[in-house]
């Protein structure tokens, strides 16, 4: 019995050991080189997310200022009569439809495909 028990710490012993031991240097210089690319590849994956997160943010606010200053347009608009009311409320329009389309073209370039 004694000896069972002393033959099961070596062995429990060695595990221990086994598991602190140093790789080669081959095997580590391997190791560091993959966690080196992993760690590039996360860098800039969370980049590109960033990235995304901002250039939506940004059209998010263009789409928001683009609405709001048609808004307060057409309520100047309002101000006027007969046709040159609608000749005002023609032209917010068209400058929130190039706002738009701006704001469009921008988030589009940022996320082609």
């Amino acid at each position: 019995m004694h000896g069972t028990r002393l033959l099961l710490v070596g062995m429990a012993a060695l595990g221990f050991v086994a598991c602190n031991s140093a790789d080669s240097p081959q095997k580590t210089a391997k190791d560091v080189s993959n966690a080196r690319q992993e760690a590039s590849k996360e860098v800039a994956a969370a980049q590109r997310d960033a990235a995304n997160k901002n250039a939506d943010g940004a059209y998010k606010v263009a789409m928001e200022k683009a609405e709001g200053d048609y808004n307060v347009a057409k309520q100047q608009c309002e101000a006027m009569s007969g046709d040159a009311q609608k000749t005002c409320k023609d032209q917010a329009s068209a400058r929130y439809d190039a706002a738009k389309n701006a704001a469009n073209a921008d988030w589009n370039r940022r996320h082609p495909g």
